[in-house]
């Protein structure tokens, strides 16, 4: 029963068809080329706000006030530069990763790239395989094709010769082949791609969180611009002519007024935060390359980060890949013709079985390999009928003219063909108990291509996989459970035999494994009952991705693992899916993540990278928007007192260098385990709000104390201000930093330094027009901040121990939702 013999193409009429355009040219899914990244860094909001207040200070001076803008191009050069090398990363994993289609030219059948297909190919496909091009089906060997992925139906479709096959779709049964009549642009799924991607890409609470933030600072730029420039020219805030002018540049109240709002604005803009986002998420995608995992869509690196739940498959990936085939136990009934003789034994019934399959499965070649170690070979009976096996009805089958006559011949799972209260179930729940896997051959009553298939059942023969639990699964389930993430084996096979795994893997509640078969069918309950538990047999690929809506309805942030075809709907339901990479091309192809090395020990590295690059930019961000904040505060104070700004740009540089510029490199690229939760941009801003305000209110006192009724500043009156704000934002970078390491000691220590060389030294005063030459002003500065550091400290105790409170009423609240689910959850 297998494939026809046909020629397929020539090299020649390839060769043609390339020479013509008809080649299925459609780009590979990678990184954005050279040119997106180049100008994807450079043209940029923040770097044009920068670019405005340059050219402002390029006209007024001096050069040192426009130091700020050489900041940015240093940072868009990281930018451009990291995200090459991620690109170099992604690009060859994704050529590792590249599906390569079967395709029949002169005669035998080769495997070739998805974009060197030509119009009239033949291509050829089996289970798990994607459909990369419409076509027309040539022959089928019992193909059913799922659709599902483009058109929502959840039905897989039996294929006949004749009929159409779309790309995108993908096998979940069977074996065929069809002809190639649309290919690249004109393909049904590239159609949809163009005009709305058919893989909805990871949601970004982080990337939407920032556009907000950038959104509200753009607003507030204008009329704080507005304002000071008002103050400075009109309410008599300006630089006096009598005042000394500022060393290089144009005097005047316009200069003056234009040289305090570029000071102001930037360092409201957090040029820093975007580019430290671009390098963290670069320098993840670098980090888990290594790791041999390919990130197929950037934000997937976040989702990581708020993972909570592990749903995985047991076989292939708690499991060895491979199975053997440990006996073939007679169940004391001999199978009997219509005479009452004997028919065929079942060894030799499993052998050619095995060796019908066009497309077999692992359980299948661990047969085979079996039979053939143990001198059976295939008897060469004819197959009359062909039943692939299927996720959904859990067997597969023959029909087999032998010696005797005709056989109809079932090979699965022994609760599913037989009664779960028959002797045979009964037996094969009990060996799926300790860890093995377990089908029943049986007799079927009726040929198995027919609509009534299987029929009446005979129970002949119990056949005993041995599976072994793999050596690095142990420590990854025990690296989720110190880390708070739950994890749930999610299979197709008994109960019974997922609970022994899970038992053997020390999982909590294994002892309690759920046939999903028995869950409810209401979604509510089903998600509770799906969460109180953590192993489950018997789930059809269309549970399995019930079950992860589930989870994610209750407000659970999920990760899917699998290699399978029944995998699929699941990895495009979960958060974030994980595929193996030598997993079925279906499954690759909807992942957004996908692991070469098909070891789930890396997972730990995956979850922890995301943790790292996610926990630090949420660190940055509240850095730089305390920066933002107390310039807002320093800024309308200021602007409403009508006295002129403390500040130079040159003041503003310096401040951000040391206090948070410098050290956020740093921290962005630091060590982090901690669970990123929803809430961001609320998060962020309970902490840089009231710093901010604290810190903007502390330099507001310490320029009022220090002018003395003065309307205008002298150098060591902006020095006292500068000393206030760096000594108040140092205690907030400490804050954030936790938990404390040397290098985060030393990090601190350092800008300490150079803020100090920078006012001791004769260059340091010369360039940022510094003066601590009265005592005075510069204990002011200090005595302020130690309140100010005093009021931050209080306000993030409170605010710690408030939100501590909350955690524990939601968990408990949580905890008891589970209670009540578990109690109620049918257990085998």
């Amino acid at each position: 029963m297998g494939p026809p013999d046909e020629p397929g193409l020539s090299q020649r009429e390839v060769a043609e068809r390339v020479a013509t355009g008809r080649t299925n040219d459609v780009p590979v899914r990678a990184s954005r080329g050279v040119g997106q990244i180049i100008r994807g860094n450079v043209f940029t909001r923040i770097n044009a706000m920068i670019a405005v207040l340059f050219s402002i200070i390029a006209l007024i001076g001096p050069v040192q006030d426009g130091l700020f803008a050489m900041v940015i191009v240093i940072n868009t050069f990281i930018g451009i530069v990291q995200e090459l090398r991620a690109k170099r990363t992604l690009d060859k994993l994704a050529i590792v990763n590249a599906a390569r289609p079967r395709v029949v030219r002169d005669g035998s059948t080769v495997r070739v790239a998805t974009q060197e297909i030509v119009l009239d190919e033949v291509l050829e496909v089996g289970v798990g395989d994607q459909v990369v091009v419409d076509g027309e089906v040539t022959w089928v060997g019992g193909l059913e094709i799922d659709e599902s992925l483009l058109t929502g139906e959840a039905d897989p479709v039996l294929k006949q010769p004749g009929d159409t096959v779309m790309s995108g779709s993908f096998v979940v049964a069977g074996t065929g082949r069809f002809r190639a009549t649309k290919v690249g642009r004109h393909a049904y799924a590239v159609r949809l791609a163009e005009e709305a991607s058919r893989f909805s890409l990871v949601r970004s609470e982080l990337r939407s969180g920032i556009d907000l933030i950038l959104r509200w600072i753009t607003f507030a730029l204008f009329p704080i611009g507005a304002l000071l420039i008002y103050s400075q020219l009109f309410m008599g805030g300006h630089v006096t002519l009598d005042a000394e002018p500022v060393s290089g540049g144009i005097s005047g109240p316009l200069a003056d007024a234009l040289r305090s709002m570029v000071a102001a604005l930037v360092s409201m803009i957090p040029e820093g935060l975007i580019l430290l986002t671009s390098i963290a998420f670069a320098v993840g995608v670098i980090r888990l390359g290594r790791h041999r995992c390919l990130v197929q869509e950037l934000p997937a690196i976040e989702g990581l980060a708020r993972v909570d739940v592990v749903c995985t498959d047991k076989t292939g990936t708690l499991t060895e890949v491979g199975m053997k085939l440990a006996e073939v136990r007679e169940l004391g009934g001999a199978a009997t013709g219509t005479n009452g003789e004997p028919v065929s034994a079942p060894t030799l019934v499993l052998a050619a079985l095995a060796d019908s399959d066009p497309d077999p499965n692992p359980s299948m070649v661990a047969i085979a390999e079996g039979l053939t170690a143990q001198g059976r070979p295939a008897p060469g009976w004819r197959v009359t009928a062909l039943a692939p096996f299927s996720s959904a009805r859990k067997w597969s089958g023959a029909s087999l003219f032998t010696p005797t006559g005709e056989e109809h011949w079932v090979l699965g799972a022994a609760d599913v063909l037989s009664p779960s209260d028959s002797p045979a179930a009964a037996e094969a729940a009990r060996l799926g108990a300790q860890g093995l896997r377990v089908l029943l051959l049986a007799r079927a009553s009726v040929r198995v291509d027919d609509e009534l298939a299987p029929g009446t059942v005979r129970p002949v023969s119990l056949v005993v996989l041995d599976q072994r639990v793999r050596e690095d699964a142990g420590p990854t389930l025990d690296y989720f459970a110190a880390q708070g993430v739950d994890v749930k084996i999610v299979s197709g096979d008994h109960a019974a035999s997922v609970g022994a795994v899970g038992r053997e893997l020390s999982l909590p509640g294994a002892d309690r494994p759920v046939d999903a078969r028995e869950l409810p069918e209401d979604p509510e309950t089903l998600a509770r009952q799906v969460e109180a538990s953590s192993s489950f047999g018997r789930v059809s690929p269309e549970r399995k991705r019930d079950m992860v809506r589930g989870l994610r309805d209750r407000g659970r942030t999920v990760a899917m693992t699998g290699d399978g075809v029944n995998d699929v709907l699941a990895l495009k339901e979960a958060d974030i899916g994980v595929a193996m990479g030598a997993g079925s091309p279906a499954s690759r192809s909807v992942a957004q993540l996908v692991l070469l090395d098909d070891r789930f020990a890396v997972l730990p590295k995956v979850v922890a990278e995301g943790r790292r690059v996610i926990g630090n930019i949420e660190r940055v961000a509240s850095l730089f928007l305390t920066k933002t904040v107390y310039t807002m505060t320093l800024a309308i104070i200021v602007g409403l007192l009508a006295v002129a700004y403390p500040f130079f740009p040159r003041h503003a540089t310096l401040i951000n260098a040391v206090t948070f510029g410098i050290p956020s490199f740093f921290l962005a690229l630091a060590p982090n385990t901690d669970i990123v939760r929803p809430g961001f941009v609320l998060r962020t801003l309970r902490l840089a709000i009231p710093s901010g305000m604290v810190a903007g209110f502390a330099a507001v006192t310490t320029y009022l104390l220090v002018l003395g009724g003065r309307t205008v500043p002298d150098p060591s009156d902006r020095t006292a201000v500068v000393i206030t704000l760096c000594a108040t934002t140092l205690w907030v970078l400490l804050l954030v930093a936790k938990p404390y390491v040397w290098w985060k000691v030393v990090l601190v220590g350092s800008m300490v330094g150079l803020l100090t060389l920078a006012m001791v030294t004769p260059l340091g005063r010369w360039f940022f027009d510094l003066d601590v030459s009265d005592p005075t002003k510069v204990l002011t500065g200090l005595a302020v901040a130690g309140a100010a550091i005093v009021a931050i400290t209080v306000i993030r105790v409170v605010d710690d121990r408030m939100m501590a409170r909350s955690q524990a009423a939601a968990d408990a609240k949580a905890a008891a939702e589970d209670e009540a689910a578990r109690e109620s959850t049918p257990a085998v």
